[in-house]
């Protein structure tokens, strides 16, 4: 597709706030680099972060479940996004782990770690720190919900969980998991995150959704560009 030099020139003129909300394996991760790629803006990896925090929990011996010891840790640890060209890497207190924040283990027990208040408070805090200057790309969870209710394009992606397993068995095709039972833990992850009582993962009112469970990646991009593009001509417009 064309890589749009006038959408560029535009985004960078009026830097704004693209919120990706959704549930595991729709394909926020892959979105939010391809649209930060496009646009000249920063890809800020929420669960790149929580993968992080658990990372170290489990190094330190500090229970997943246990809400009030990783806040602790959380406050104690000093957590970054490195953009490079192959995408970020991931460093926890200056140490390199993006490799090994990528382990099922780690994404399992990050999805543990984030239903708990105090370290969602912690994680919203540094969030917003990260973008409070605009330019961003932002996916998550709850990134239109609560960390930046007022970001100017909210798009929420979502698929069926059939597709979404079977997207996350085939990212990992060395996993010993059969395919079955990495749906199985995909729908377990589903329960939680929409049922937990600190910013359960649903649609912001005003998000628009995109539904790809019959959609390729390109035709998802192409959307979420329009959804974009007509933010920032309309920014350009009220601006003069």
């Amino acid at each position: 597709m064309d890589n749009g030099t006038n959408a560029n020139s535009t985004a960078r003129a009026r830097k704004i706030v693209i919120a990706i909300d959704g549930p595991a394996g729709s394909g926020k991760s892959t979105l939010a680099s391809l649209l930060a790629r496009r646009y000249c803006y920063t890809n800020i990896e929420t669960g790149a972060m929580y993968r992080a925090l658990a990372l170290k929990a489990i190094e330190n011996g500090v229970s997943v479940d246990d809400g009030n010891a990783l806040a602790a840790l959380a406050g104690q640890s000093n957590i970054e996004l490195v953009p490079n060209s192959e995408g970020n890497r991931v460093l926890v207190d200056g140490k390199d782990v993006t490799d090994l924040v990528r382990s099922q283990d780690i994404t399992d027990a990050a999805s543990k770690v984030s239903v708990h208040p105090l370290v969602r408070e912690w994680m919203v805090q540094r969030q917003r720190e990260i973008g409070a200057g605009g330019g961003i790309v932002m996916e998550g969870r709850d990134i239109g919900t609560k960390v930046f209710p007022d970001a100017e394009v909210k798009i929420f992606l979502d698929a069926a969980p059939e597709i979404r397993g079977t997207r996350r068995f085939l990212q990992s095709p060395a996993a010993d998991a059969p395919e079955a039972s990495v749906v199985a833990e995909l729908q377990a992850r589903d329960q939680r995150d929409r049922t937990r009582a600190n910013s359960p993962l649903v649609p912001a009112t005003d998000a628009v959704l995109i539904d790809s469970t019959y959609l390729t990646l390109d035709q998802v991009l192409s959307r979420a560009v329009e959804i974009i593009d007509a933010r920032l001509q309309a920014n350009e417009r009220k601006h003069g």
